[in-house]
């Protein structure tokens, strides 16, 4: 199966690079993030058998004060690929977040459960999902949370940053989500991609994030924990947090379809963490 990829340096883009070497990745330079017309021009003259999207402008903070250009990015640039892909029955998976949720209650969020993003991050990623099931060719939205890896910006290469320079560190315990590595991500865009690509019937939005859930004070304090570091988690609330980008409390998600549907089941992230901090010690 031919790959397009659309992403070359951020955290699933580089996993898919490891484990697809033969599909063609496009970076920033080949395809404007903020330019939609490059990614239908790059689907048509490619023509691959399946298409992968790992680009989008993740910066949560950044977002509020940028929200048209995240809106590009997230929303029109998606719709477009998606319009090209439909055109030439080429199926296509894009990665979503759970950011579309309210974050309340704390009940795993379904797949066709209301949405409701609390800011403009989570407003553009909407907007993409929208355009994409717009476009009505085979494609699967892929939401999921907390990503992490050993290479980009993350919340276990902060941790270890502050690690090593504090012995105590105060961490937000009243969001509640599932980690994810970077690497499961990208190995289940590979597969279910290869699955849709059999059967346009398995088109949908589904969620993966790994398990169990957990707090960010949770999932700091097995980050230090695993790289053997003496540092004091003291729980916070949100609230003593503040930042541009609100963050919802609840993202569980429900990943019950995914493995109905793809037999995909949850990934351990704790296994997951022991790789990337395996990677970071080489």
């Amino acid at each position: 199966m031919t790959v397009l990829v659309f992403g070359k340096t951020g955290q699933v883009a580089t996993e898919l690079r490891r484990r697809a070497p033969g599909a063609h990745f496009l970076g920033r330079d080949e395809a404007d993030l903020a330019d939609p017309a490059a990614y239908t021009a790059a689907i048509e003259a490619h023509r691959p058998e399946g298409v992968i999207n790992a680009a989008a402008y993740t910066v949560v903070d950044r977002a509020e004060e940028e929200e048209a250009l995240a809106a590009l990015i997230n929303g029109d640039a998606p719709g477009a690929m998606a319009q090209a892909c439909a055109a030439l029955d080429i199926p296509l998976v894009h990665i979503s977040s759970d950011y579309v949720f309210d974050g309340t209650g704390s009940a795993p969020w379904r797949p066709d459960d209301a949405t409701a993003p609390l800011g403009a991050y989570g407003r553009s990623k909407l907007a993409g999902e929208k355009a994409m099931r717009g476009a009505g060719g085979a494609h699967v939205i892929l939401r999921t949370s907390w990503v992490f890896s050993a290479h980009g910006a993350n919340f276990v290469k902060t941790m270890l940053r502050l690690g090593h320079e504090r012995a105590a560190l105060r961490v937000v315990a009243d969001q509640v989500g599932g980690p994810t590595s970077a690497a499961d991500i990208a190995s289940t865009c590979l597969q279910v991609l290869d699955l849709l690509r059999k059967n346009r019937a398995k088109s949908g939005t589904y969620h993966y994030s790994g398990a169990p859930d957990t707090s960010w004070a949770g999932f700091a304090r097995c980050i230090f924990e695993m790289a053997g570091l003496d540092v004091e988690v003291e729980e916070i609330p949100t609230s003593d947090y503040p930042t541009p980008g609100v963050r919802p409390l609840n993202s569980r998600l429900d990943c019950a379809q995914l493995e109905t549907v793809f037999g995909i089941t949850r990934p351990d992230w704790k296994a997951g963490l022991a790789a990337v901090l395996e990677e970071l010690e080489t």
